[in-house]
């Protein structure tokens, strides 16, 4: 990059999530339980900068995931054996290929995500290949349940996927057509309804064919046969000229983004105790004062300075004070909603308060029977008082909720920092529309007040 050119969509990818990151305040409690997301995430964020791409092979036991990395790599650098499961744990090895913009690439070769009694290296395999930035999801035959449920849980992850059909040597040219079509069917017909997203078609390969050789001496033995891997590689290199610098970045911004939603889920989980708390002091508050006050001006004044302190309080424990557009934003938002409810409020109390002033005007000449009916239209006041506090309290925090998941304003949240690069770049537009989405925010009702 020279002095006058502006700095590509990783470099301000890079920049805007080292920034965000160094702003990260945690206390010792979220430090410790989000020690390996973060761990994760400055691994990410060493890749981005050094333009190190790491590409995973993923798959079932026995299915060839490390002849595949040797074949494309050129060389038999890792073990393989007839009996399944040779690969017991994740191994990186560089791949040569020269693509713009990237300095290495790298083949994950990950253990099987099926093996017997083996849960722990299934998960391993998942974690690795989400930590990578494009995964190939290898096959020997038919998608199975367990390749779909784990292609599942790739794309929920938004995470790009070639499907890869190993071992297609085995099959009939007209059998291995088929084999192919179904393959793409399901995994179209899983991904389209879930996701509304399409995975590549199949591509098939040979990492290591076998061919039946007749001896001298009348015995037949195998022979191994030159690997047949070239469309895939072929495919990969193509994709990574044009997208490999936007992968890295998207996977750096979806590491991020996940760590925010951890740590954003679990500030609310305790805070959400406290603003229960707080809502309800307040609309006892304000019940006491609508109930002891006869007088319908003074009802309403002192309810509106009670919500008012409200939010302020609400601000303070959501750690975002008021003030600037924040504080406009909330104030439009909250006076819709207290026009509305304000009306309904209005009408109610003046009829409520009317009633119990001609209740207690009317007591000397009823002989204080007329006190009767006041006592209950006191404690309908105070329960549209609690009614409307506990309103406003949840609305203040839903909205205090959504804002902080944008962060502030000299810190943006990563989603809104992806946003904005997305916006800029029409390579990263691109990318987004063709690959997987992750899945929806996760549900935050539960942890409202």
């Amino acid at each position: 990059m020279t002095a006058s050119s502006p700095p590509s969509t990783t470099e301000r990818c890079l920049s805007l999530l080292q920034t965000w990151r160094s702003q990260l305040q945690l206390n010792r409690r979220e430090q410790t339980v989000l020690a390996g997301s973060l761990r994760r995430l400055d691994l990410q964020l060493d890749r981005l900068s050094n333009r190190n791409l790491r590409v995973a092979v993923f798959g079932r036991v026995g299915v060839g995931k490390s002849s595949l990395v040797n074949a494309l790599i050129g060389q038999e650098l890792l073990a393989t054996d007839v009996a399944h499961g040779c690969t017991r744990q994740q191994q990186a090895l560089p791949w040569t290929i020269s693509i713009p913009g990237l300095n290495t690439v790298e083949l994950v070769d990950t253990p099987g995500i099926d093996e017997v009694a083996a849960a722990a290296r299934a998960r391993l395999a998942a974690r690795v290949a989400l930590q990578s930035d494009l995964v190939l999801l290898v096959l020997d035959a038919d998608i199975s349940r367990v390749e779909l449920d784990a292609l599942e849980t790739l794309m929920s992850s938004g995470k790009p996927v070639l499907p890869v059909l190993n071992r297609s040597d085995c099959c009939p040219p007209e059998q291995l057509e088929c084999l192919l079509q179904s393959i793409s069917q399901r995994i179209q017909e899983r991904c389209y309804r879930n996701h509304r997203a399409k995975i590549p078609q199949p591509i098939s390969v040979s990492a290591a064919p076998r061919k039946a050789c007749q001896q001298s001496d009348g015995r037949v033995r195998s022979e191994r046969q030159p690997a047949v891997v070239n469309p895939l590689c072929t495919a990969v290199i193509h994709l990574l000229q044009e997208q490999g610098q936007a992968l890295l970045a998207l996977n750096a911004l979806r590491q991020a983004e996940r760590l925010q939603q951890q740590l954003e889920l679990g500030r609310l989980e305790r805070r959400r105790h406290d603003a229960q708390s707080l809502i309800g002091r307040y609309a006892a508050l304000k019940a006491t004062g609508v109930a002891a006050n006869p007088l319908v001006l003074l009802d309403l004044a002192g309810g509106m300075a009670c919500d008012t302190a409200l939010v302020v309080q609400l601000c303070k424990l959501y750690d975002l004070p008021m003030g600037g557009p924040a504080a406009r934003r909330l104030m439009q938002r909250l006076s819709g909603h207290n026009a509305m409810l304000g009306g309904v409020q209005l009408g109610l109390q003046l009829a409520l308060s009317g009633l119990r002033q001609l209740l207690l005007i009317a007591a000397p000449f009823s002989g204080g029977l007329s006190l009767g009916p006041a006592a209950p239209v006191a404690l309908a006041q105070a329960a549209l008082a609690i009614h409307t506090t506990r309103k406003t309290g949840r609305l203040t925090a839903r909205w205090l909720v959504d804002q902080r998941g944008r962060g502030r304003r000299g810190n943006p949240a990563p989603t809104t920092l992806m946003r904005r690069l997305i916006r800029s770049d029409t390579n990263m537009q691109r990318l987004i529309a063709e690959w997987p989405q992750p899945s929806s925010r996760p549900r935050r009702d539960g942890l409202l007040p």
